[in-house]
């Protein structure tokens, strides 16, 4: 099922968004997978085969969109997705078709709660949940936003329900931009009005995992 966003530019597929903030994490050495007792704030790594992202969940303000990514998390679901929707100053969408048959969308469990109006703004590289045009559709499927795109908040949204942040990328931003600045071709998994938005060569997440930080390194600064 294709999840469209819809907005003033054209209908787009949507996902779930962070706030950049003031975190410490380690650049010299990798981040650790994460045991039971760490630190109760939560951070997963998106390894992709253009880089890798370290990411805040904002588990306080989007309790039921971050235990839902978690639970994907835990499954497996994003090993060997892709990024199959790259629109230009706009955001990045992936965690649901699989790169072995990029027709091919994964099978998901119910949508859930839209936690749009959480406060959380989307702004450039916040995560979103991605969505179809029914509100509470949302099951695996995030995107990245690319610029601020302030008329995904609830409160300028044209549906009055928004799409909901739960994440905010906090090590990594080149990998972004480097995953938005790849050619992209036409598709068949974009919305109406897209236009080209398939990478031309897959953008394959390897694995999403959760982590615990490094601390000790400057973050990345709000934009």
């Amino acid at each position: 099922m294709n999840r469209w966003l819809f907005s003033s530019f054209a209908p787009i597929y949507l996902v779930i968004v962070f706030n950049l903030g003031s975190l410490c994490l380690g650049q010299e050495e990798p981040p650790k997978v994460a045991s039971p007792a760490d630190d109760p704030r939560k951070f997963v790594q998106i390894i992709t085969n253009h880089g890798d992202m370290v990411i805040l969940l904002e588990s306080e303000k989007a309790p039921v969109s971050v235990q839902n990514f978690l639970d994907y998390v835990e499954k497996g679901h994003y090993e060997g997705t892709v990024f199959h929707r790259v629109i230009k100053d706009f955001m990045i969408q992936g965690g649901g078709f699989d790169a072995a048959n990029l027709r091919l969308e994964k099978s998901t469990g119910p949508g859930i709660k839209n936690e749009g109006g959480n406060g959380l703004s989307n702004q450039r590289y916040t995560l979103a949940m991605a969505r179809t045009g029914d509100p509470n559709s949302a099951t695996a499927q995030f995107f990245i936003n690319t610029k601020n795109n302030n008329f995904l908040d609830r409160k300028n949204s044209q549906d009055g329900f928004g799409y909901a942040v739960f994440g905010k990328v906090v090590k990594g931003i080149e990998v972004v931009d480097m995953i938005a600045s790849v050619p992209v071709k036409g598709s068949a998994n974009g919305a109406p009005g897209d236009g080209p938005s398939e990478p031309a060569t897959p953008v394959i997440i390897q694995k999403i995992q959760v982590v615990v930080p490094v601390a000790s390194t400057p973050v990345v600064p709000s934009p």
